[in-house]
This record gives structure tokens, sequence and C-alpha cells, in this order.
């Protein structure tokens, strides 16, 4: 175990230096779009890992929050980080709304009710003034944070988007981690059994729902930022199934046939000598078999 967790600290600590050293390497804009969609991405496997429950309809929370924070910034005159802040509120707002029609319901009934709802979403920002149409809402400036930090500076704005994208990453760590997250998790293995304990499970279902509408919401007030733009492509039913692929294939990359995962995990596992005859495990395995 203590091994483990010193792999887990090694390979947390490379990844950190990797991030803090890739604008060096690559181009800070197209690193700061990944980072804004991983953590769209770990918003969503928030919901549909530890609930079980897939929602086609987050794109209304990361165009949502997009859409507020470009025209709170632009056109209100407030500072990037109350524009932020009034966009994770917008989203967590939706989020309750949605969550509360939605999550009574399973599978994809419940699939095809967030689906609506965002369509109902990107009918409103086509038709209202504010959002500017199919223009959207353009050269959104960036300002400076807290009055002080100049984000039109790209590697600035680059360490920014690195910081906000690990504390919420964090904030997803902390919650899967914590009592209520083990909750969660019994509640998606065994919903009956954990309500037979006195948990109420639409209550943790909505819950997690608004967290990861609010994640969400604050992967799109990042976009905004960075492109200085808000359309209604972060709006669209596209960007529902976008994230959907994204956290499938960042699943299948870190587990399936091994993955990173797993290769991380087999240097983590202690080694255990084979005596003279004896076979290894894996070899004995396939022997057992072939016969």
């Amino acid at each position: 175990m203590a091994q483990s967790r010193r792999w887990e600290r090694t390979a947390t600590a490379v990844l950190l230096a990797c991030a803090l050293a890739a604008p060096f390497v690559l181009y800070p804009v197209f690193l700061m779009e990944a980072l804004c969609f991983a953590l769209f991405a770990c918003a969503f496997n928030l919901l549909i890992g530890y609930v079980g429950l897939l929602s086609f309809g987050h794109a209304a929370f990361f165009g949502g929050a997009a859409y507020i924070t470009a025209h709170t910034v632009k056109v209100w005159g407030l500072p990037p980080e109350l524009g932020i802040l009034a966009g994770v509120a917008v989203a967590a707002i939706l989020g309750t709304g949605f969550g509360w029609l939605a999550i009574r319901r399973l599978g994809i009934y419940f699939a095809m009710i967030t689906l609506a709802l965002a369509q109902m979403v990107y009918f409103v920002a086509l038709q209202v003034p504010f959002t500017g149409g199919e223009d959207g809402i353009q050269a959104v400036p960036r300002g400076r944070l807290l009055g002080v930090i100049d984000l039109d500076d790209t590697w600035t704005m680059y360490y920014f988007v690195l910081a906000v994208f690990l504390i919420g990453f964090g904030v997803i760590v902390r919650t899967i981690n914590s009592p209520f997250g083990q909750v969660i998790k019994a509640i998606r293995e065994n919903e009956p059994r954990a309500t037979s304990l006195g948990y109420h499970a639409d209550h943790y279902k909505l819950v997690v729902f608004i967290l990861s509408a609010g994640l969400s919401g604050l992967a799109g007030s990042l976009k905004s930022l960075v492109f200085q733009l808000a359309s209604l492509t972060d709006v669209e039913w596209t960007m529902s199934g976008w994230v959907v692929l994204m956290t499938l294939f960042v699943f299948c990359v870190l587990l399936f046939r091994r993955g990173i995962v797993g290769l991380i995990a087999s240097y983590a596992e202690p080694r255990r000598e084979v005596p003279a005859g004896e076979k290894p495990p894996e070899l004995a395995g396939a022997a057992a078999r072939e016969t």
C-alpha cells in the first residue's frame, strides 16, 4: 500500500511538472483548450462514472456558462473572476432545474429528458438578443485577474487555466474519496440496498448532478475567456455528444487492456521472486486455460 501511494505521488508530481513545462514545447492556446475540455470531461465522468447516469444535456451547462461569462465580462465590465463565478452559478441553477425534472428517471428516459431540456436552452440562446444569435458574443476581454494579473498575456492565461483545472479536479477527487463519495458509489452499485440503509438516493443523485453541472459551467466559462468567444457551438447538442465520446475515450485509454493505470499499478505492485521450477502466475494461468 505504501509503495502504491509512493508511485501515485511520483506520477502526480511528474504530470504536474509536465503541465508546467508544456507551454515551452506546445502551443499554449491548444493546451488551454485541452484543459478546458478535460475539466468538462471530468465533470461529466463524475455523473456517469460514479452515479451511473448518462446525460445528453451537459452542453447546456457548458455553453450557458460560456454565454453568461462572456456577457458579464464584455457588457457589464465585471472582472474575469466574477464573470466565471456568474457562469458557474447559472450552470448550477440550470443543473438544479434539470436534475429535479430528470433525476427520478433512469436509463434512456433520463438521457432523453436531459437532451430535450438542453435543446430548449439551445433555442433560447438562438433567440434572445444578448447572446448575439448565430454570431455569438465575440471579442470577449480577458481582463485583469483580481485587478492585477493581466490575462491578455497568453502564458499568464495558461497558468491561470491550469490552476483552475487543478482546483476543479481536486474538488472531484475530494468528493469521490469522501463519505459522500462512498454513498454515491454504493447507490451506483446497488441502489435498493443503499435505500434500505436509509440513504435517499434521489437526493444524492441531485447533489452530484448539480456539482457536475457547476464544474461543466466552470469549463465553459474558462473556454469563453481563452477563445474570447461564446457561440452556439458551445450549447449545441453535438457538444453533449463530444463530452460523452471524450469521457469514454479517456476511460478506454486508462483502463482497457491494462492501460495507463494498469501499467502504473504493475510497477507499484511488490515483486515476488518465483522459486525454481515454479511457473510465474501469468504463465500458470495461461496453461490452465489451455487445459
